[in-house]
Order: structure tokens, then sequence, then C-alpha cells
């Protein structure tokens, strides 16, 4: 933060820093802190406003990965779709480019069996991941692993600290790296179980409204999920399609991005986008998403953005069903394919 205090002196007093969890060991980790009211910059800075509103005097900055301890929740007038604002030190901050974090560790699994592969979600607010080679050594990449994003995990191995390791696959790399085994937690299997999977697929649809940016999922012509969504920017190749489409493929972690290894935070790498339910062949999907908290508005580069939870909900609902009989054979783990349910897109 660039006025007083500084940015040091604000994590001391609110005893949270990411960085800080590298490579902590389980049994030291933030005892007794209250992290439920904590947010992550998601974007390149963020500033802080004297009132709720962007009209008001900037009285600070924040910037991309910088951890804020967040006092209250105030509703605002503007901007109506998202009227939230937080109170922080020296003001308030909209939270569209901010995200909810906590930080939660997990004892580690001792091995993972050969040939199978499981998930886990990041539950601190960021991770760094390391490679090694016999070039270079042990060398941190350019990009972070960051909260609710979920990832392929294939063994426990040594890392570049004491501790145990999760060797994690990377689907558009095709190199794996290491990231530390208690910064993930282990997605149960129940937890990928299909919803209402006896409902014939015929009687499951969405629909989504472009204009009012939601999304309903009927069975039947009875709503059972209502929210709202971030489309695509409109206007040329960010834009969200219009039509009729049908769920296919998906996949509970993506990559999405150039695929680079060292991509620093301001190149377009996304890696374990969680809950990806592909609706078009050039790519637009419903997923979850960890780099903002505007939905109501459009933000994405074509897809449909959800929070993570929703994202998981509709994974779960829609045809064709994730079977978790295939963790058990990670030849069959990046996809599961089939036309599924029906996607209507208007605005």
């Amino acid at each position: 933060m660039q006025s007083n205090p500084s940015r040091r002196d604000f994590l001391k007093l609110g005893g949270l820093s990411a960085a800080s969890l590298a490579f902590a060991p389980l049994s030291s980790v933030l005892s007794g802190f209250d992290d439920s009211n904590v947010v992550r910059v998601a974007t390149t800075s963020v500033s802080v406003y004297r009132q709720p509103s962007d009209e008001s005097l900037i009285t600070g900055t924040w910037y991309r990965d910088d951890l804020v301890h967040v006092y209250e929740e105030v509703v605002a007038q503007e901007p109506k779709f998202n009227p939230v604002w937080y109170r922080v030190w020296g003001g308030y901050m909209h939270r569209a480019r901010l995200q909810r974090v906590k930080s939660i560790l997990s004892a580690p699994l001792e091995s993972i069996p050969e040939g199978t592969r499981r998930l886990g979600e990041v539950t601190i607010p960021f991770t760094n991941p390391w490679r090694y080679t016999k070039a270079y050594g042990w060398e941190e990449l350019g990009f972070r692993l960051y909260y609710e994003s979920v990832h392929w995990i294939e063994a426990v191995e040594e890392g570049p600290s004491p501790g145990a390791w999760y060797r994690i696959y990377d689907d558009l790399t095709g190199f794996p790296y290491l990231a530390p085994a208690t910064h993930l937690r282990l997605i149960p299997f129940e937890d990928l179980e299909p919803i209402s999977p006896d409902l014939p697929a015929q009687d499951k649809r969405l629909e989504v409204n472009l204009t009012t940016q939601t999304l309903l999922a009927y069975e039947n012509d009875r709503v059972v999920f209502q929210t709202n969504i971030s489309s695509g920017i409109p206007y040329g190749e960010t834009d969200t399609p219009r039509g009729t489409f049908y769920i296919d493929p998906k996949t509970p972690s993506k990559h999405m991005g150039n695929g680079n290894l060292f991509a620093d935070a301001d190149d377009y790498e996304l890696p374990g986008v969680p809950w990806t339910s592909f609706f078009t062949e050039a790519g637009h999907a419903f997923h979850g998403t960890y780099w903002h908290d505007n939905f109501g508005s459009p933000m994405s580069h074509g897809c449909i953005n959800m929070r993570t939870n929703e994202a998981r909900w509709l994974f779960r609902w829609s045809r064709p069903s994730y079977l978790v009989a295939s963790l058990l054979d990670a030849g069959k783990l990046r996809e599961v394919r089939g036309r599924g349910t029906t996607v209507e897109i208007h605005y």
C-alpha cells in the first residue's frame, strides 16, 4: 500500500502472508488466526477509496496477489449489478477484482498408486510450483497455482525443501511440476458423483441470458438452479456465441492459456481452471473462476465464468456424467465425452 502503514506492516498486523506458507510445517500454521475475511488482489492493482464509490478520493493501492484483511462488507449504490464493497485499512475496495481466500493446510498422502491420479484443490491463497531438470536443477516456475484451482496429482515426491510434494500433471504443457502437498486438499470421490443421474438426459437443459447475465438449470420445466454469471465481453472474438449447443466434453481441471511454464503474472496462463464443461468445438465452456468476483457483468474471452462452487454443481449435474471410476485409470482422466445437456444461449 502506498500510504502508511506499509504493506509489510499491514501483513504483520493482519497475521497472514501466503508467501510465508510456502514451506511451513503443518503443525505451525496460523494457530488461532481467523482468516475468514481475507481477499487476494486478482489483477494488476486495485485502488482503495475513501468512500465506497469509484468517484471518491483514492487513498492507496494494493497489487497483484497482495492479501488484504476485510473488516466489513458494505452494499453501496453502484455498480447496481455488483454493489458490494469491502471496508479495508484506509478505506474501501470494490470486490470485482478480489478473490476471497482462506489458508487451510492438509495432511499429505504417503503415496498414490502408479497409473492413477487424484484431483487436488489449492486451499491457500496461492502456491508456487517448482520443476527439476538435470540442466538447471530446481527452478521456481513463473506462474502460480491459486486458491480453488483444481489439479491432477499423480505422485508424492521429494521437492526443493523438506516435506512431501505432489507431482502435478499439466494437461496443456505436458510437463509435470511439483507443489507442496500440504497446500492441496484431495477432493473426495463423493464430491464428483453425478447429481440426479437417473433423470433422462432430455429432461435437463441450461439457459443463459446474456442481457441479464443469468443462468438457469431446468429439470423438465422446473428451475432447480439459478445464478448470475459473466459471459464474454461483447463484440469481436471475445463475444459468447448465441444459439443451441450441447455440453461435450467435460474435465474437472483445465490449463487455459499459452502453456508457457515461465510466464509471468501478466501473461495469459490459467492453470487448473476448475469444473470445465465445454459447449462448443471452439473451446467455449462453463467453468469456475478464481480471477474475479464481478458476476453479473461480461468479463470473459467468450466462456461462461461462474463461481467455483456453482461450476462444480453444474459439472456434476449436467450430462455427460463424470464417472469416479475414471480416476483409477490415468489414461481416461483428461475429459469425458458424449453429447450432453442442451445449452440455450440468447439475449
